[in-house]
Parts: C-alpha cells; structure tokens; sequence
C-alpha cells in the first residue's frame, strides 16, 4: 500500500474552476494535481496513490456520472461531486452509486473541506480492508486442498466425525488437517476461523 499524503484529484473542464480548487485546497494543507477532462484523468492518474477525487458533472467527453461508473469496480474511487449544475435526479444517482457528497457551485469552504476529508478517510478505510483481505487470501492459498476442504467443513459448524465421514478418512487425520489449518490462518479459535472464511466468501460444501 502507497503510504504518502493523500493526493487530492481536480477533474473539471472550467480552467478557472480547477485554478480556484487547486489554490484552496493546497493552502489547507493537500497535495492536489488538476486535470481537465476524464479521459487526461484515466490516462495519466496513479490510482496507487491514495486521496480522493472532487469531480465535476458536466464535461465534454465522458462526464461525471460515467467516469464515476467507470471507476466504480473492486477499487472504487471516493467521489466528492462539485458542480454548476446539480439537480435532485443527478445528486440522488451519484450518490447511490457511492460518492462521498454531492456539492454544487458556489460552494461554501468549510463544506468542501468537510467532504473532502471524510472521502479521504474512507478511500484510507477501503484501502486497509483491500490490504487486510489480500493477507488472509494468502494465508488461504497456503492450504492444500485436503485443508480447504476441512476448512469449509469446520466453519459450516461439523464435527470432526462427521467430517471424516464426509471425507471418508480417520477422525485422527481430520485433526491433523485441522490444526495444519488453524496454524496457516494465523488463528487460535474457532469463532476467529468462521470470522476470516465470512470475509473470504467462503461458500459451505453442498
């Protein structure tokens, strides 16, 4: 993970718009770079990089709203809109599709600081929990199948017998696997095992 400042991202197509954004911003105290339509964003941006995007509407090209779907995948992107042009419909679509806030133009300072800092707190959270899960995924791709297959069956609640009977082997290997899976997972207790295969997505034999 990209440790430096939080680097602060100015899509707007108004020269001046991005001037005023660049000057307020980097006299709070961010690290900001400007670009002037969507596609000078996705071309050059480095998305390693963590910060926010403050985003405008209406742009030549691809405009807020379909860049905001572009970049709406595993890695979202947190989106403060800021525009001239705002309306109820737009505002609602933008933010059930994930941004931060909605603002329009003029905007009051304290408003767009406020924003800003929380998409930046919530790009900071999104980023850990990708790091967390890219660890315990790991950590999974260090069992052997036989250990993946007890993992699943232990976490579904079976008992060791029942799982030996599943797997048509002894109840003594079964322990064997499990111990080998709890020592991989880095875990000490059952109810830490369930908690790590929930957030792995880890399905229940059928």
């Amino acid at each position: 993970m990209n440790d430096s400042a939080p680097l602060i991202r100015i899509v707007d197509d108004e020269p001046a718009t991005r001037s005023a954004l660049d000057r307020l911003l980097r006299a709070a105290g961010h690290q900001t770079r400007s670009f002037a339509c969507a596609a000078e964003y996705l071309a050059d941006d480095d998305p390693a990089q963590p910060g926010c995007l403050v985003l405008d509407v209406h742009m030549p090209g691809m405009d807020g709203l379909e860049l905001q779907r572009l970049l709406s995948g595993a890695d979202p992107v947190a989106i403060v809109f800021l525009t001239c042009h705002g309306t109820i419909p737009l505002s609602v679509q933008a933010m059930k599709a994930g941004a931060v806030d909605f603002l329009t133009k003029p905007v009051e300072k304290a408003d767009l600081l406020r924003a800003i800092g929380v998409a930046v707190e919530r790009d900071r959270a999104a980023r850990r929990q990708r790091q967390d899960l890219a660890v315990l995924r790991s950590r999974y791709e260090r069992l052997t199948p036989r250990e993946r297959q007890v993992l699943e069956r232990v976490v579904a609640g079976q008992l060791n017998k029942q799982i030996a009977a599943d797997l048509g082997t002894s109840e003594q290997n079964i322990k064997f696997h499990r111990g080998h899976v709890m020592q991989k997972m880095e875990v000490e207790s059952l109810a830490d095992l369930v908690r790590l295969a929930g957030r792995l997505g880890l399905q229940s034999p059928g």
